[in-house]
């Protein structure tokens, strides 16, 4: 009895309150009315029965997303491949994609160096031998050929990479540990990043390599030398290296979640080369700079700012020396593009100019502005 006491004190209620408005109002009605509005006042104290419709939205958009993902990786897988190279120092392992019907393959350089025996294997378990047939110690690329029938080979569109945002989706697909046919995502974390190359300079350091991308799609060894893509299934880069470090101690590496590509931009350029001659030659300044600087580094060095290309060393009648540069100098332009830092004219240069170009640099000379010619060499 107890408990039936709320209800008949409701029904009591929905009487007195109908005899006072004058209103004929059936119980069941007023019920009604009473339930109604008891909800939306839950819904408007329950954000999350407020966004019900929000998110189905939302668990659409992940399908189409999910789905979307689904089709690119089974369009694309088939034009990615595994690599085993045997060596004289041992073997490894490294991911490649075919790029043309005659049975070429992009890669790492580091991924073939001193291989005395390739093998490939494509996604649907064929396997067959490769041979070198360019490379490229400045940006880390090769070319190995495959024996293959047309089945086999799914050559893979190159994107524009110039056309790159920070905080565009990206996906890796190649062979991390092993693992063939692995797939991540990620975005583009920044661009126009510069590495140390593997082909070493007259004076006994490495030149740069420019024009990379910056991302945090999972790469892991093994994924060197597979597709970096956009959500249109273009390679927009080959994956090269990781940013790792050492936990100390225990001689564990681990991955930081700083990933680096060569962008397709460069490879668009090298790879004809490659398959045409062997190698490619990338244009030549002659001169080293310094990033980075502080106010107090530049305030020492006399400069009145800090954004642009220091020069710190010009070698001896190198392109640089015979067109003018000076050690102290600011470059602030090439060709009418501003420049914030050396990353930026090295991937102008590597993407716009070749050997024997002529381009237009303005430089800042103490208080002084000027402009300045400058015929790019070949690097040696």
């Amino acid at each position: 009895m107890h408990k039936n006491r709320p209800l008949l004190f409701i029904l009591s209620l929905l009487v007195l309150v109908a005899l006072a408005c004058q209103a004929a109002l059936p119980v069941q009605q007023a019920l009604d009315a009473i339930t109604n509005n008891q909800l939306a006042s839950a819904e408007s104290a329950d954000p999350a029965l407020q966004s019900v419709d929000s998110l189905v939205n939302v668990s659409n958009d992940l399908v189409s997303q999910q789905n979307a993902l689904i089709s690119l990786y089974e369009a694309v897988s088939p034009g990615v491949v595994s690599i085993f190279v045997a060596s004289e120092q041992g073997s490894g392992q490294g991911s490649g994609f075919v790029v043309d019907a005659q049975g070429h393959i992009v890669t790492n350089y580091h991924v073939v160096q001193g291989a005395t025996y390739i093998e490939v294997s494509f996604a649907s378990g064929h396997k067959t031998t490769a041979e070198i047939v360019g490379i490229d110690t400045d940006s880390d690329l090769a070319v190995i050929q495959v024996d293959a029938t047309n089945n086999q080979l799914r050559p893979l569109p190159l994107g524009d990479s110039d056309q790159l945002q920070v905080g565009q989706t990206v996906i890796a697909i190649g062979n991390p540990f092993g693992l063939s046919g692995s797939m991540s995502t990620g975005i583009v974390s920044s661009l126009r990043r510069s590495l140390e190359g593997l082909n070493e300079s007259p004076g006994g350091q490495f030149f740069s390599a420019g024009d990379l991308i910056q991302t945090d799609a999972a790469i892991n060894p093994g994924n060197s030398g597979g597709p970096l893509l956009n959500l249109q299934g273009e390679v927009i880069g080959v994956n090269r290296a990781i940013r790792s470090f050492n936990t100390g101690g225990t001689g564990e590496i681990l991955n930081s979640g700083i990933g680096f590509a060569v962008s397709s931009n460069i490879v668009s350029r090298v790879v004809p080369a490659l398959i045409a001659d062997g190698h490619y030659s990338y244009p030549y300044l002659g001169l080293s700079s310094v990033t980075n600087l502080t106010l107090a580094e530049a305030d020492q060095l006399g400069l009145t700012r800090t954004v642009g290309v220091y020069v710190n060393a010009v070698i001896a009648n190198g392109p640089s020396d015979r067109a003018g540069l000076k050690v102290g100098d600011m470059i602030l332009a090439v060709d009418g593009e501003e420049l914030r830092d050396f990353n930026e004219m090295l991937s102008y240069l590597f993407t716009h100019t070749e050997p024997g170009v002529t381009v237009k640099l303005q430089v800042l000379r103490g208080s002084e502005q000027f402009a300045l010619d400058l015929t790019l060499g070949a690097r040696p």
